[in-house]
């Protein structure tokens, strides 16, 4: 019998620190070596639109860790099984994959836990690092430092909440919070991108300021912003509750435009992974519901979306006018592709990937843009209006 695994177990953090340090010496000596004529501005754009990247990548290799169900593949956390890496839990590794060799701690299913926890603290060293720079140069800089510590704290949180994936088995709820959290980060690192961008014109001595854009064409981009988010929510929901497969078919589900569906059942929030609140097995109607309530809501979101790629481009954004309209598109296709071909693991991965890129261009949009003011024609004197009629 398996001895029993302390879900908290801090004795190879620091190890795990040096690891992440040593990811995040690549970015740092690429950038510094690139940009080392260049000001400090400079290098701290090219660091944070770097870090942006690497982000968004960390995004992808969260979900594929998840989908390939490699999220237990270490049970305790920081480490595995108090180990710094698998290759220091190979024996308790090899226990728990010989008692159950399709279970979730496997050697392949810990070296990808674990390397997505590497990458992840690569990020975070590279967040440190753009926050404490921030701080000690910020009268050189277009960007308060409040911004980059922000984003330090809330990649602290977002460590927090991958502890939790892991302590609480995978609640779909945390899982859903930890996607969340990491395209907020996304957003975050967006923002301050976009600040060092607007700082550096052409010339490369006056700051751009952002597009004047029509108050009503800026309510709509809040509006489609926060559907986004509602409908990310949803795909989140879908599947850490692995309820893609709940309908094969499209666009009806299951052969009907309305199958049977339990929404209370679907969406009862705090529960265990394929249980309900009272712990019996969750229903495939409750699955079906997670499901379709997604594809309903993408009935909405895509036109919205459509529309607003019009109006950016309109507006004179056309480059977030093209990314958006290519992200639509991509969403649309990955995730038919992953109801007609039975959820494969390219096409769930690029589903994720395409609503992490959607939330990025509405944010650089977003902090690309400013509502024009508008300014009321002057009213005419009373007497200079009634001479002219007169007249």
């Amino acid at each position: 019998m398996n001895e029993a695994v302390a879900l908290y177990d801090f004795s190879p953090v620091a190890r795990l620190m040096l690891l992440g340090i040593a990811v995040a010496l690549g970015p740092l000596a690429w950038v510094w070596l690139r940009n080392r004529q260049a000001p400090l501005g400079r290098r701290l754009a090219a660091l944070t639109l770097l870090t942006l990247f690497l982000t968004f990548d960390l995004v992808l290799f969260g979900a594929f860790t998840r989908l390939t169900d490699s999220g237990l593949g270490c049970p305790d956390w920081p480490g595995c099984y108090g180990a710094a890496s698998p290759q220091g839990a190979k024996a308790q590794i090899g226990q728990a994959q010989a008692a159950m060799p399709t279970g979730a701690v496997t050697h392949s299913k810990a070296w990808i836990e674990m390397v997505h926890r590497y990458l992840a603290t690569g990020v975070g060293v590279l967040i440190l690092t753009l926050a404490v720079a921030s701080w000690t140069r910020r009268r050189e800089l277009p960007l308060s430092p409040w911004w980059p510590t922000v984003t330090l704290a809330w990649v602290c949180l977002q460590g927090a909440f991958g502890a939790l994936t892991v302590t609480m088995k995978l609640q779909p709820a945390i899982v859903t919070l930890h996607l969340l959290g990491a395209l907020v980060l996304l957003a975050l690192l967006c923002r301050q991108a976009v600040s060092y961008a607007q700082a550096q014109s052409s010339a490369g001595t006056t700051r751009r300021a952002p597009l004047a854009m029509a108050a009503p064409l800026r309510a709509a981009l809040a509006a489609a912003t926060a559907l986004l988010w509602l409908q990310v929510a949803l795909g989140g929901w879908v599947s850490t509750n692995y309820a893609v497969l709940a309908c094969g078919d499209f666009p009806a589900c299951q052969g009907s435009w309305w199958p049977e569906m339990a929404w209370r059942e679907g969406f009862e929030l705090w529960r265990a992974l394929g249980k309900t609140g009272e712990g019996e097995h969750i229903t495939f109607a409750a699955l079906t519901a997670i499901h379709y309530t997604h594809r309903l809501m993408a009935y909405l979101l895509i036109p919205v979306l459509l529309a607003m790629a019009f109006g950016l481009r309109r507006a004179g954004l056309t480059r977030q006018a093209h990314w958006l309209t290519v992200a639509v598109l991509w969403q649309f296709a990955t995730g038919l592709g992953n109801v007609v071909l039975g959820w494969p693991l390219l096409a769930a991965v690029s589903h994720t990937g395409g609503a992490a890129a959607l939330v990025v261009v509405l944010t650089w949009a977003w902090c690309d843009s400013r509502s024009a003011r508008v300014v009321p024609a002057p009213t005419p004197a009373r007497g200079r209006h009634n001479q002219g009629a007169l007249s």
